[in-house]
């Protein structure tokens, strides 16, 4: 009898950025800044797109460098989870 082998994990997306909100319940916002090189000119330029990814315990505040990966939708904007916190937010 062979044995029943393990699901493979699924390749899901994986993004890094910075808490910019944690007023909503449950949700924090994260910008995750990019570099790409302009079509026309060539300079490269910072590119930053805004998430909204599920936080169930409320744990990560304004500041944080979280990793965020890519699940079903949870809600009408929401379909990212925070799966890790790479760096808390400095004191100033």
């Amino acid at each position: 009898m062979s044995e029943p082998q393990a699901k493979p994990a699924r390749n899901t997306r994986t993004l890094i950025g910075r808490v910019v909100s944690d007023k909503r319940a449950k949700t924090v916002t994260v910008l995750v800044e990019r570099r790409a090189a302009h079509e026309l000119y060539g300079k490269i330029v910072a590119r930053s797109r805004k998430y909204h990814a599920h936080d169930e315990q409320g744990e990560y505040k304004m500041g944080d460098l979280v990793e965020i990966a890519e699940g079903r939708p949870i809600s009408k904007t929401k379909s990212w989870t925070v799966t890790r916190l790479v760096e808390k937010a400095r004191l100033v």
